[in-house]
Order: C-alpha cells, then structure tokens, then sequence
C-alpha cells in the first residue's frame, strides 16, 4: 500500500512505524504537521495530491486532519489508550491512577477527537516506568501490533470497524480532560514516597511537575525511590550524578533533570541534569555516591551499575534521554575500566529497558558558558569510550541495545563485538540531521559492518533502521523477539551461554590479532583524528548549520516545513534518484540539514 504519515513530530513511535512499514514491502511518505493550522492543512493536502495515498495514517498527532482529506480518504489515528478512551491525557491519567493494563487503539479520523471508528486495539501491563519509558516500549509494541492489524484490514477492503457507540455495552466510552498542575501537584507535607514518584512517572518526560525549590519555580523530571536517606519533607538532603535527592514523608526521591519555568517572551526552557539546573543556587550537600559492584540496588538508585553471573558481567547505564554529557562518559568510562578488570570472558554493555545512547547532551552543550568548547570536549569524551570499547581484547564485549540508539550511540554499539538488538529497537545510525559529520570511530565500524555502500547510503539517507532491518543489514548480530521487561533476563541467559561456549575462548584469543591487523592497516588514531577535524571545523564555526539545529532542537521548534530527508525519501518511493551520504573513504563537505523536529530520537 501507499501510505501517508501525518505526524507532530517524527518521534520514536512515528520512526518505528515508518521503519517496520517499509520492512513489510508498504510505500511510506511523511508529513509533519506544523502548528499554524491554514499552513499545516494547506501543506497536509498538497501531501495528499502529490502521493495519492491508500491510506493515512497518524501515529502521533496533536491537531485534527482536515475533514476535507477524513472525509475523502481513510485516516486512521493511534491512540495511546483502550478503546473508548478519549482526551490528550490518556497516558498520564493511566499512571497517574495506577493503572494495571492499559491499551493503543486505532481508530478512524472523524469530526470529534477519539470518536471515531475503531480498526484495531491492543492491551499491554502497565510496568513501574516513567511515561516516556512506558511509551517508547509496551505503548510502542501495542500500538504496532494496532497498527499492522488495521493496515491489514484497510488492505482487504472488506473490514468493517467497530463504531463507538453509546449503546454499546462492552465498549466504556470516557471523554477525561488534559492533566493539569493542580492534579499532579506534589504536596511534600503529606504525599508519600510512592505517590511522589506515581506523580512524577505520569509527567516524565513531559509536562514535568511544576514545584517550587530554593525559592524558585521549576518542572521536576524523573524520579527514583531512595530509602536510606530521609529528612524534613520537601529539602534537599544530597546529590548523586548530577540528580538531587528530596525527601519525602516516609524516605525521599532521587530527582535527575529540572527545567525552570518559562519567563513571558522568554525562550523556550529546557531540561538539565538538576545539579547543572541549580549551579549557583544550590547549598552545599552531601555527595552519596553509590556502589558501582551492586548495581546501584543496594543503596537506590544509581544511573550506572555493575553485576556479574558466573563468567559474564553486565555493565549497565540508564541516561535520561539517552544523551551523553561529558561528565556522564567519563564517568561510564571509569566503570568501564573497572569492570574490565573483573576475571569473565564476556562483558555485557547496556541491557537496560530504555535508551541505549543517542550519543552527546545537547542540552549540557546548549546550556555550557562556550557550547563550541563543551561540544568538543563531549565528542573527545565519547571517543575516548568508544576507543577503550574497541581495544578491549582479553574478553567479548556485546552491546545489548533493549531502546532506541542513534548517532554516537550507535557507533558506541558498533564497538562491541556482538550487537544484540530488542526487537522494538529502533536505530539511526547517522549525524546529517543534527549537521555534524561524526566521531566515535565510525568510518570504521560503520563499513566493517555493513560495508561502504550501505554505510553511504545509511549515513546519507538518515531514515531509522528497525531491529529486524538492522540484523538483516549486520548492524545487529541478533534479535531478541521480547517485551522490555524481559530483555535483560534474556540478555543475561544469552551472554550465560556465550561465556560457558568452547568457542568463546578462541574467539577471545583471536581478538587480539584481528585488532592488531587492523591496526598495521590504518591505525585507530588516523580514523579520530580525520573525523575530529571535521568536528573541530563544524563545532568552532558560528556559522555551522550544527549550532542553528542545536539550538532548534534544544528549544523544541516547530518544523518549519518538510524536512528534506523524508521528502526525499517519498521521492525515492516514487523512483527518484538515491539519497547522497558520506563518503567513507574521504572526508566529505557538509550535507544540507533539515529542520530540527526531525533529529535524532525523541528525548
């Protein structure tokens, strides 16, 4: 089929459902809709005459079709709630109320939101997660299995939807309203520990939760349970990795990101790690580190953790967004080090439910006194990781991405020995939307993997890769067919039977020449010093399309037109002439970016 994406952004469902579409032989184009509703309808019918649809679809929509194109087309909308669900809170509301089971429906564009025809619908259990963590897996594999079975039935032409009718009595219509700050308001003399955090989770990673903290008004991103420390409900009694710890009445909550309220006329505000959020204002506090050989469980939480299973450890890290701040790689770099230090025969990177990398902090960079300074000194952090990732000889590495990678986080990936992808997973391995040519050693695992032609074309097209493609390709050695909550488990069964192999040991003896040839042919310090150049250029260039798109993404701007890289993309469906990447062999000039809603993954 033909198929349309209409979509506010062209976030990490948009991109799934886009990749596994194309996987299963459909032509897909993509709309973004902007905000000003004449010119975003305007461009949303010149969208429909120009690819002449069989179906439009809206994985993330934030504004009504046109009932010109619903009324002439079938439009089909995706819904982050079962059906009979309606309202713009759907998802905050299931958290917010604790919710056991949850679910996505598909239903059909029409004059009233949520109201229309049902084409499909699937459940899922509700996980202790944040909504962003919950959307990005058990909301995104229901909304697939939605969607493959509506697009299924739109194909057969014979399918009759379910109407949402009042009198349908297995059908429990409920229209609720958005979440607004009185609902979610903390109240730090009464609300326990559990309920802070349920409070949170519903509004992580948007909204957050409007609080006040040193006397200023700030959105609260993210929370973790802490249950050693404890002190006067609502102070900060320390810090831990960039997060400040609050108590609460019954213990405290560790708190990663704040963004300050926007000011009238004021740019938009974005998150921070809340230590960086509060620099200047913050009281000096205690620093509790914890133990990196528990993994963090012993003592709360920790972005960073170690254990070990027999023969195998597991090297876990969980970064809000996925993004990489320098402080933040230097820190995983020394766990790194000491985790390779430990008597296994396979260490195991990543294997968390959530976000693999999407490699630097633009935030961090965005916020820094010099972000030309702070971009350089984070792409030599993450080369400096990548680099002790590729020379580790004496054991296997395998990267176990269980979320979303892209850019520098997935050249971090490139660097293990083996890649094992969730199957959900969904991949960018390219820098042009962000108008960065790339580091973290890529032109050379890049085209080790998949070789230059695909490099070229993948670096070039800049289109997210799914789980399936990417291991089809060889950017993922396997695939794991599991729900989120379940990858670690499997990951850990797997790097189990890795280790007790007899082939392992050959492996891991063979290592060491294998990197040693490649090292006479071109040593690793030719690939970072070429590609650093190139960075250098971009990031100490005020002209450089990298810090407009920095600046756009960071700020949340509205996409100001279809970016270039989809539209191309459409044209390609049509038998237009390939994208242009990089060359692999040469340093190649810039690429021309499009706008910023389109970089990277969402965060």
């Amino acid at each position: 089929m033909h198929i349309l994406l209409v979509a506010s952004a062209f976030n990490s469902l948009t991109q799934r459902v886009h990749a596994e579409l194309r996987d299963r032989g459909h032509t897909v184009a993509v709309e973004l809709a902007t905000p000003q509703a004449p010119e975003r309808d305007a461009s949303l019918r010149r969208a429909v005459r120009e690819f002449a649809p069989d179906l439009i679809l809206a994985p993330l929509l934030k504004t009504a079709i046109p009932r010109d194109v619903w009324t002439a087309h079938t439009c089909l909308v995706v819904h982050p709630g079962p059906p009979g669900d309606r309202g713009p809170s759907s998802l905050d509301w299931a958290i917010h109320d604790g919710a056991d089971t949850w679910g996505v429906t598909v239903l059909q564009a029409g004059e009233e939101m949520d109201a229309g025809d049902i084409w499909a619908s699937a459940t899922f259990s509700v996980p202790v997660a944040g909504k962003s963590d919950l959307y990005r897996n058990e909301v995104s594999d229901a909304a697939l299995r939605a969607v493959h079975l509506a697009v299924e039935r739109c194909a057969s032409g014979t399918y009759v939807p379910r109407p949402q009718t009042a009198g349908d009595q297995e059908l429990r219509i409920r229209t609720r309203p958005y979440l607004r700050q009185e609902h979610r308001r903390i109240d730090w003399d009464s609300d326990s520990t559990e309920t802070v955090l349920r409070k949170l989770r519903a509004a992580d990673s948007q909204p957050g939760v409007r609080d006040e903290l040193l006397g200023e008004e700030w959105f609260l991103h993210g929370g973790h349970p802490e249950h050693e420390l404890c002190g006067r409900p609502g102070e900060l009694v320390a810090v831990r990795a960039g997060a400040v710890c609050r108590a609460t009445t019954d213990g405290a909550v560790w708190i990663p990101e704040l963004r300050p309220r926007r000011r009238p006329g004021g740019p938009v505000p974005f998150k921070l790690p809340a230590v960086t959020a509060l620099a200047g204002r913050l009281p000096a506090l205690p620093e509790h580190p914890a133990p990196l050989f528990d993994g963090g469980h012993g003592r709360g939480w920790s972005d960073i953790g170690y254990r070990e299973e027999g023969q195998a450890g597991f090297l876990s890290f969980d970064f809000p967004g996925g993004a990489m701040s320098t402080a933040q790689c230097r820190r995983l770099l020394d766990a790194y080090r000491l985790a390779c230090r430990r008597p296994t025969s396979v260490l195991v990177l990543g294997g968390t439910r959530d976000f693999f990398s999407n490699g630097i902090h633009l935030n961090v960079i965005e916020a820094a006194a010099d972000p030309a300074e702070e971009s350089w000194a984070n792409i030599n952090a993450m080369d400096d990781l990548v680099e002790a990732v590729l020379t580790t000889t004496d054991r296997l590495v395998v990267a176990a991405v269980g979320g979303n990678a892209a850019a520098g986080g997935m050249m971090l990936a490139l660097a293990a020995d083996e890649v094992w992808c969730r199957s959900g997973a969904v991949l960018n391995p390219h820098y042009r939307l962000m108008g960065l040519y790339g580091s973290e050693y890529w032109t050379y695992t890049l085209p080790r993997r998949v070789g230059d032609a695909v490099a070229k074309r993948l670096t070039g097209e800049a289109l997210p890769v799914s789980a399936e493609t990417a291991e089809r390709l060889g950017l993922a050695d396997r695939t794991l067919d599991c729900d989120a909550r379940s990858f670690a488990g499997e990951a850990a069964r797997l790097a189990a039977r890795l280790a007790a192999s007899p082939a392992t040991g050959a492996r891991i003896a063979a290592k060491k020449g294998e990197r040693d040839r490649d090292e006479t042919y071109r040593p690793l310090a030719e690939y970072r010093e070429q590609e650093l150049a190139e960075m250098r250029r971009t990031f100490f260039d005020p002209r450089s399309s990298y810090h407009a798109l920095r600046r756009a993404f960071v700020h949340k701007d509205p996409p100001s037109g279809r970016p270039g890289h989809l539209a191309a993309a459409a044209r390609r469906t049509a038998g237009g002439p390939p994208a242009e990447g990089p060359d692999v062999t040469a340093l190649a000039a810039h690429h021309a970016v499009p706008g910023p809603s389109a970089c990277y993954q969402e965060r």
